[in-house]
C-alpha cells in the first residue's frame, strides 16, 4: 500500500510538472487528464470512505452531531498536512461552527475562489425509513442515507479534493477557501455571522456551491448540466381572519374559519407577472437543444427580448419549475383555527410561503396578496426578508464548466438556472461575492427527488464522476498546478 501511494505521488507530481511546462494545452485537455492519471480505483475508495463517514454522523439541524461532523473533517485535513491554523472552526455559537479551510496560494494578486457546502441535514426518523437513515447504504448502484444528496455529496466532494490537493502539494495562482456551515437548512445563521466575522471570505473574487445546479440524464445520457446562478427569494405571509366568537350551538354567517377560506379560494386562482431575466433566459435559450421542436420553439421565444409572453405562458401551463422560474409564487402552507370544539372560531390563520424573484420586493408582493385575498382578513409580513440578486454570467467560470462538461458528459448543454429554493448562496450573493452552484451531479430527469425524503440517494457513479469534476473544475479556475519541492 505505501509503495503504490509512492507512485501515486510521483506520478501526480510528474504531471503536474509536465503540465506546467505545456501551459498552450487547453484547460480541458489538462481537466480531463488531472484526475485520470490517479489510480481511479484508490481515489474512488477514498472518496466513498469520506462519504460513509459524513453521512454516519447525524448532524441534523440544531443538534450536537454538526459539531462532531466539523470536528470529524477538521481532524481529518489537518492529518493530511494542513496548518491548524489553515483549518479553523468558527461561528456564532458551539452548536453552529463551521469548518474554515485554506488552501494557500501564491502571492499573485488574484482574489480568492471560495468553495461552499453545507454539513447540517433535514430530520429523519428511523420508523420512516426501511434502514438507517445515518448509516450509508450502497445497493443497486445507490449510497443511501439522510444527506447523500443533500449536502453531504458536496461536503465529501470538497473534503476529498482538499486532501489530495495537499497530498499532491499543489499550489494554486490563488487561495482556495473552503466553507462547510453548520444550518444551512434551517436560517443560515452559521454563514451570515461567518461574513461578518472572517474577512477572508468578503474578500472572495467570486464562489462556487455545491448545494444547486447538477446534471440531468435522459434514460441514462447526459443531457444537460446547470451552473445555479441566481435564487429566488422566501417570505412567509401571515393571513388571519378575527371574529367575536360565540356559542356553536348558535351559528351565524360570520365565521372565522369561512372568512379565512373564501380568501384562501380568491387567492389560489392569483398569478403573478411573468418576468423573465437574465438567468431565465439564459436558461431557456440553452435548454431548447435538449427539447422536441415544439417545445423548442417556445422556450427560444420566451428567450428572446422582449419576451413573447404568449410562448412564456404556455411554457409555465406545460411544467410547473417553468412556470416557477418565470413569475413569483406564493402557496398557503400552513393552518390554524379555532379554540374549542363547541365554540365559532375567534381566530384563523393561514401561514403563506412566497419564493418571489429577485427582483420583486417584499413589499410589493405584500401589496399584491392584500388585494389577492380580499376584505375580511389581515396580511403582514413574518421575519425579515433578505433578498438575492443574481450573479452574472461570467465568461470565466462558465467557459470552464462548458468545457469540461463537453470533456467528461459528451451531448450535455450548460444551461444557467435560477432555483425555486434558497441556499447559502443567498448570503454570498447578498455580500457582493457572485456564487454559481455546480453540483455536476446528475439525475435521471423527471425522477422525483428524494431531497429531505425517505431513502435519499446519489448514484454511486454520478457521485464519483462530480468529484471529479470538481477537481479538474477548481484546479482549473484556481490557474495551473504548481509543486512545491
Amino acid at each position: 500500500m505505501r509503495m503504490a501511494r509512492t507512485a501515486a505521488r510521483t506520478a501526480a507530481r510528474t504531471a503536474a510538472r509536465a503540465a506546467v511546462l505545456a501551459a498552450t494545452l487547453s484547460v480541458a485537455l489538462f481537466a480531463t487528464t488531472s484526475y485520470a492519471q490517479r489510480p481511479v480505483r484508490d481515489a474512488q475508495q477514498e472518496a466513498r470512505e469520506i462519504l460513509r463517514e459524513v453521512i454516519n454522523i447525524n448532524s441534523t439541524s440544531g443538534t450536537k452531531g454538526v459539531h462532531q461532523l466539523a470536528t470529524r473533517v477538521a481532524a481529518r485535513l489537518r492529518a493530511a498536512g494542513y496548518a491548524a491554523g489553515d483549518v479553523q472552526l468558527r461561528g456564532p455559537s458551539p452548536e453552529l461552527m463551521a469548518v474554515v479551510v485554506r488552501l494557500r496560494g501564491r502571492a499573485s494578486g488574484r482574489k480568492p475562489i471560495l468553495l461552499m457546502a453545507h454539513m447540517d441535514v433535514v430530520a429523519a426518523r428511523r420508523s420512516d425509513w426501511p434502514f438507517d437513515p445515518f448509516v450509508m447504504l450502497e445497493r443497486d448502484g445507490w449510497y443511501y442515507g439522510r444527506g447523500t444528496s443533500d449536502n453531504k455529496a458536496g461536503v465529501a466532494t470538497l473534503v476529498t479534493n482538499l486532501v489530495r490537493w495537499k497530498r499532491e502539494r499543489w499550489v494554486p495562482d490563488r487561495d482556495v477557501i473552503t466553507v462547510l456551515t453548520a444550518d444551512e437548512e434551517t436560517n443560515g445563521a452559521s454563514m451570515a455571522w461567518l461574513l461578518a466575522h472572517v474577512p477572508m471570505l468578503r474578500d472572495a473574487e467570486y464562489a462556487l456551491n455545491t448545494d444547486a445546479g447538477g446534471g440531468a440524464l435522459d434514460h441514462g445520457k447526459p443531457v444537460s448540466n446547470a451552473v445555479q446562478a441566481a435564487e429566488k427569494v422566501f417570505a412567509n405571509f401571515r393571513v388571519v381572519a378575527t371574529n367575536p366568537g360565540g356559542h356553536s350551538s348558535v351559528p351565524r354567517a360570520d365565521h372565522a374559519i369561512y372568512d379565512l377560506a373564501d380568501a384562501l379560494s380568491r387567492f389560489r386562482a392569483h398569478r403573478f407577472s411573468i418576468r423573465v431575466n437574465e438567468v431565465v433566459r439564459g436558461y431557456f435559450a440553452q435548454s431548447a437543444a435538449t427539447q422536441t421542436p415544439e417545445v423548442a420553439a417556445l422556450m427560444r421565444a420566451a428567450a428572446a427580448q422582449p419576451t413573447d409572453l404568449v410562448a412564456a405562458e404556455q411554457l409555465a401551463a406545460r411544467n410547473p419549475y417553468w412556470n416557477s422560474i418565470m413569475r413569483t409564487t406564493c402557496v398557503a402552507t400552513l393552518l390554524d383555527g379555532g379554540h374549542a370544539e363547541n365554540a365559532l372560531p375567534q381566530r384563523a390563520s393561514a401561514l403563506i410561503n412566497c419564493r418571489m424573484l429577485p427582483a420583486d420586493p417584499a413589499d410589493s408582493v405584500l401589496a399584491v396578496l392584500r388585494s389577492a385575498l380580499g376584505a375580511g382578513v389581515t396580511v403582514a409580513q413574518e421575519g425579515v426578508v433578505t433578498p438575492s440578486p443574481a450573479s452574472p454570467l461570467r465568461a470565466d467560470v462558465m467557459g470552464v464548466v462548458e468545457r469540461l462538461t463537453t470533456a467528461r458528459f459528451p451531448g450535455a448543454v450548460v444551461v444557467p438556472e435560477m432555483s425555486a429554493g434558497a441556499t447559502d448562496g443567498l448570503f454570498t450573493r447578498n455580500a457582493g461575492i457572485p456564487t454559481y452552484a455546480v453540483s455536476s451531479i446528475f439525475f435521471e430527469q423527471g425522477e422525483p427527488s428524494r431531497e429531505h425524503g425517505q431513502e435519499e440517494r446519489v448514484g454511486v457513479k454520478a457521485f464519483h464522476d462530480g468529484v471529479a469534476f470538481w477537481e479538474a473544475m477548481v484546479k482549473a479556475l484556481a490557474g495551473p498546478p504548481t509543486i512545491v519541492p
